[in-house]
């Protein structure tokens, strides 16, 4: 079977990027939005609460206090990213907000954040999804958890590189169970301890007078932020939809915010509820299961089933939806991680062909690279859900600090001229404080612990972001100065249009953004085969990347600059008396577009000879060249085996 076939087996056909359609088929309604990307935040209630309530010790008492503060802080969050989503309806989310509202090395950081953030959303949820079905199996099967693991992220890998909507469209039913069993099972659990309800309040706040003559309320309060601050891994996931704004259906800034409701109800509903479980049926650990499931089984054995198959079954089918909806979650960190990247590589803070999207329309490097660094992070750890949720909280309420700060800054700096600005800052402000003290805490108890980590992983991805910036910001600024010295090429006086004739030599130029570097093969050529060609035709092929393909009107104005390029080349070589036209191409692989189009051109004119410039650095090494797509060799490799000839004109910058 050819390697192509094999391909297609496994990702699917390739979809036309130009085409209308395409573009609306793949956008996101609220609902599937939902799914897709707020999995992430309904499934850390898996995880989050139970970190929580077992950080309490033996006052468990206390759990009451923060069933209210983590359904709170769920609204205030969500509330102040419906802003996010309101001023950059592009998507970018955290990386956006911070690089526009407070500066690009902030910006930068929390990028990084966000990166490592949806890497964890991997890790972590794929660790507490096993975790979950191990729950319902024997302690002998622990040693084989971590395999799993990597099983299980091998799959949604393959899943993503096939295209977002059917990788939603198979975990659908599977979100759709979770909501379903969990939601009849906290209101079964509730509802049957109804009679605790009238002595709850009272009897909460006597436990918690009593621990206060003992320790102090300065102790309290401590225990309870610790408590509170451990569990931050609840919040995480609430920012995927500002993030990840451009996937969704028009019009984009409505369906963002329905779907950040759809969000903080569910999430605070669910994550809520499971304290409340905790409390009332006085939760226990029990060796080899979570909490939820101990909890669960409990529940369960009071409906007096008298059939323990039947109780079995029904605790099996509970957790195995709560193991399938962190599965989705995980499936957030190959949808929001890649938009990142790609807003980064932008910026040119990470490589370039972080943009580039692959024949199934998904920034396929990222996914790549997302999944990878999961795995690695996963064996790292040993799947430890209680060291990745250390990680993962300090990464996420980073960012969520920085841009909270940021639109602290934005209403500020315009409450002259903004209407209602006193709400939305002091909006901004709550969240930003609460989300700043979760950091702090986090940082000064969990250093030693998994922190140190956190915080060298950021350094250490922040200085290599830096170095590639300014790797590219050199390489533009010699780009700009080629251009500049053959900006002042001069045009002939010849202005009638003369046709190539297709039985004379042609030189065929395959050219870029770059004006400059076009007439530097144009002139070399000319100068080293004097009078030999008569016919000069310039080809562009320009890549659907996913801000092309993303951004309304981008893909439009993506043509009308390569035609404006290829425009000069023309009237350039015409107006000298030569005969010159060009060809345009536009696809998610450059590398084949323009193979595509030099097949044609020398079917037309057999006597062609294609010619390109290529950057030549005076210090090459492979990392180089990872930042550089290599493009030019590509293609003289896939015309060669052909029979055609290419030339490389090296262009030192």
């Amino acid at each position: 079977m050819k390697p192509l076939k094999i391909r297609e087996i496994v990702i699917g056909k390739a979809l036309d990027p130009l085409k209308s359609e395409t573009r609306h088929s793949l956008a996101l309604v609220a609902f599937l939005a939902w799914v897709g990307l707020g999995a992430d935040g309904l499934s850390s209630s898996a995880y989050g609460p139970e970190e929580s309530f077992r950080a309490l010790g033996q006052y468990t008492h206390l759990g009451l206090y923060l069933a209210l503060a983590t359904a709170l802080t769920v609204f205030i969050i969500a509330l102040a990213y419906n802003q996010v989503i309101e001023l950059f309806p592009t998507g970018g989310g955290g990386y956006r907000v911070a690089t526009k509202l407070v500066g690009p090395y902030l910006g930068l950081v929390s990028g990084v954040a966000l990166i490592l953030d949806y890497v964890l959303t991997i890790a972590i949820s794929i660790a507490s999804g096993v975790d979950a079905l191990a729950s319902m199996l024997p302690l002998g099967f622990q040693p084989y958890k971590l395999w799993v693991e990597a099983i299980c992220i091998g799959i949604l890998i393959v899943l993503n590189l096939r295209g977002l909507k059917e990788a939603i469209r198979i975990l659908l039913p599977i979100f759709l169970g979770f909501v379903a069993t969990h939601l009849v099972l906290i209101l079964y659990g509730v509802f049957a301890h109804a009679g605790h309800f009238p002595s709850l309040v009272p009897d909460t706040l006597a436990e918690t007078g009593r621990l206060a003559d003992h320790i102090g309320w300065s102790g309290v309060a401590a225990m309870l932020l610790l408590a509170y601050s451990q569990g931050g891994g609840t919040y995480t996931g609430l920012e995927a939809v500002s993030n990840n704004v451009n996937m969704l259906a028009e019009p984009r800034v409505r369906t963002g915010k329905v779907t950040m409701i759809y969000m903080a109800l569910s999430l605070a509903f669910t994550a809520g509820g499971i304290f409340l479980l905790y409390l009332l049926w006085d939760a226990r650990h029990v060796d080899g299961q979570t909490l939820n499931a101990s909890t669960f089984r409990i529940i369960i054995a009071s409906l007096s089933i008298e059939a323990k198959w039947i109780n079995d079954l029904m605790l099996m089918v509970v957790l195995a939806f709560e193991a399938g909806l962190l599965f989705v979650a995980a499936n957030t960190g190959f949808l929001g991680g890649p938009a990142v990247l790609s807003n980064m590589a932008a910026d040119s803070w990470v490589p370039h062909k972080f943009r580039y999207l692959s024949t199934r329309l998904v920034t396929q490097n990222g996914i790549l690279v997302m999944g990878l660094a999961a795995l690695a992070i996963l064996f790292w750890t040993q799947g430890s859900v209680t060291l990745l949720i250390v990680l993962y909280s300090i990464s996420v309420f980073l960012t969520f600090a920085i841009s909270l700060f940021g639109l602290c800054r934005y209403w500020w700096r315009h409450r002259s001229r903004l209407d209602h600005w006193k709400r939305r800052f002091l909006l901004s402000l709550a969240g930003f404080v609460i989300c700043f003290s979760i950091l702090c805490v986090l940082l000064a108890e969990k250093f030693t612990t998994g922190g140190w980590a956190t915080a060298l992983i950021i350094a250490a991805m922040s200085a290599l972001c830096i170095y590639i910036r300014n790797h590219y910001r050199d390489t533009k600024e010699a780009i700009r100065t080629v251009d500049q010295i053959f900006a002042n090429q001069p045009f002939g006086t010849e202005t009638g249009e003369i046709v190539p004739d297709p039985a004379n030599q042609t030189a065929v130029f395959i050219v870029g953004t770059s004006r400059g570097g076009g007439l530097h093969a144009l002139l070399w050529v000319q100068r080293m085969f004097p009078e030999h060609f008569k016919n000069f035709i310039f080809v562009n092929a320009r890549t659907v990347d996913s801000h092309a393909y993303g951004g309304e009107g981008a893909v439009e104005q993506m043509r009308a600059e390569a035609d404006a390029t290829l425009r000069f080349f023309v009237d350039f070589c015409r107006s000298h008396g030569m005969a010159a036209s060009s060809r345009l191409g536009f696809g998610t692989d450059a590398v084949q577009e323009v193979t595509r189009l030099c097949f044609e051109i020398s079917k037309q004119y057999p006597n062609a000879i294609f010619f390109t410039s290529k950057l030549i650095f005076e210090q090459d090494n492979w990392f180089i060249r990872l930042l550089h797509n290599q493009a030019a060799l590509a293609v003289q490799r896939r015309l060669h085996f052909d029979g055609l000839q290419m030339v490389i004109l090296p262009m030192k910058v």
